[in-house]
């Protein structure tokens, strides 16, 4: 009997089930919270500058941010009543797929019209999780691929925009903005190409530090709204408030659908990564519907839209290690991070020139990897007319968004201020009605 407890309570990390021992749980633990942490909380500081949301409320999203990525983490990895979630080893966080369209919405309408759309997203989730076998036909590499790809290249401006200090700021364009921010980026690109096991995981982390650091001799930090910050403190539920807004909705509606298509292949990369198989049905369902509701419930406490973290899915690919407690205590740390307002508002102190040098590789890494979604499709002249012309319609009208001068304002804020939502109506459009051979590649997805 005890030899039995024993085995059980020090299973091994390469196993889905059991306890493992905690000298090895809790430093694998941290190494996923690493990885995901600045990704997590970027996307709602970027949002909260376009907002114009004050220190406090500032800090209040990020708080949110965290609570509502460790919740989410630990509900996909443990499920609610083996329906909602998929009960494998993933991490959740803030995505920035999403971010394009946030910012139109925070610039145009607020912080409610955004967890309004949420809510009708997750919702679109919940549907195309229970129907899902069905529906990933309309979505082939080829569509994701594409979205991918314009998801990545519309993120350029703000990385830009942010190393030159952000804009509007007074020292917009300084020489020591850019000094700091290409100093960040360099260093993380030289940890993730030569930095070994954890340096190279948390290379982000890491150039982040050293780039505050450099940040902090140009005179770039002010711990005031730090030392005005409590101890603890529970997010505050509606504290955004939640409003409908037709445009938004049909905006955050088409990206959740795209997003759950996403979560396919990162569910799938984890399990033959880390499993050597590939997910069931039920893991697939369980995992879109868990997200669909977990986006719910993250609109009502100020979270932003979650997603799957690739960066750690690729952890898992690499490592194999798979066991669920690992995941449960970097949920737990994630968790105490958010309920730390003091923690939050020293996210905040940040530099952006120092935020813009860290996450212009990661939305590289994103146009990369809608690239690499396109090239697993044969490129012949269908297939790149219709990448091509999704693109450029996409990227050509947010850029001229006095085109729809003439149209209703609704038209403008779905079709003109982010170029996700034209560019994936233009590929699904496309691939439905030119003609080539039978889609077998709908299957691949």
């Amino acid at each position: 009997m005890s030899s039995n407890k024993s085995t059980k309570q020090h299973a091994s990390i390469f196993q889905l089930e059991g306890r493992p021992a905690m000298k090895e749980a809790i430093p694998l633990a941290f190494q996923h919270v690493m990885a995901m942490i600045v990704g997590c909380v970027t996307p709602a500081i970027v949002v909260a500058g376009v907002a114009g949301l004050n220190t406090q409320d500032k800090v209040i999203l990020i708080q949110a941010s965290l609570v509502i990525s460790a919740i989410a983490t630990f509900i996909q990895v443990f499920s609610i009543g083996g329906f909602f979630g998929s009960r494998l080893p993933v991490i959740l966080g803030i995505s920035f797929a999403y971010l394009p369209s946030l910012t139109a919405i925070a610039s145009g309408f607020n912080m409610a019209t955004i967890f309004g759309a949420q809510i009708v997203g997750g919702v679109c989730a919940i549907l195309f999780g229970l129907f899902v076998e069905k529906l990933r036909k309309f979505f082939p590499p080829l569509i994701t691929g594409t979205v991918v790809f314009t998801i990545g290249l519309s993120l350029y401006p703000t990385a830009i925009n942010y190393i030159a200090g952000g804009a509007g700021s007074p020292n917009y364009g300084s020489w020591q903005n850019w000094l700091v921010g290409l100093l960040t980026m360099a260093i993380v690109l030289v940890l993730n190409h030569w930095g070994k096991g954890i340096v190279k995981l948390a290379s982000l982390l890491i150039g982040l530090i050293i780039g505050y650091i450099i940040s902090a001799f140009f005179g770039m930090i002010s711990f005031a709204d730090v030392a005005n910050a409590g101890y603890f403190q529970i997010p505050q539920p509606l504290h955004f408030g939640v409003e409908f807004e037709v445009s938004s909705i049909i905006t955050i509606a088409l990206l959740f659908i795209i997003n759950s298509v996403q979560a396919i292949g990162d569910f799938t990369a984890t399990t033959s990564g880390g499993l050597d198989r590939l997910p069931t049905d039920k893991e697939l369902k369980g995992g879109i519907t868990g997200y669909g509701l977990l986006n719910i419930l993250g609109a009502f406490f100020g979270g932003m839209p979650t997603a799957t973290y690739s960066q750690n899915v690729g952890i898992v690919a690499t490592t194999k290690v798979v066991n669920r407690a690992i995941f449960g205590i970097a949920s737990g740390i994630i968790l105490v991070a958010g309920l730390v307002p003091k923690f939050s508002a020293l996210l905040t102190t940040i530099p952006y020139c120092v935020l813009g040098g860290a996450v212009i590789g990661v939305f590289a890494s994103i146009t990369m990897t809608g690239m690499k979604l396109i090239a697993t499709q044969e490129l012949n002249y269908r297939n790149t007319s219709i990448v091509g012309l999704a693109v450029s319609m996409g990227i050509g009208i947010t850029l001229v968004p006095q085109s729809l001068a003439l149209f209703p304002a609704w038209v403008t804020t779905v079709f003109g201020k982010s170029p996700v939502v034209v560019a994936t109506i233009v590929a699904i459009v496309l691939n439905l009605v030119l003609p080539g051979k039978e889609k077998e590649d709908s299957v691949q997805s």
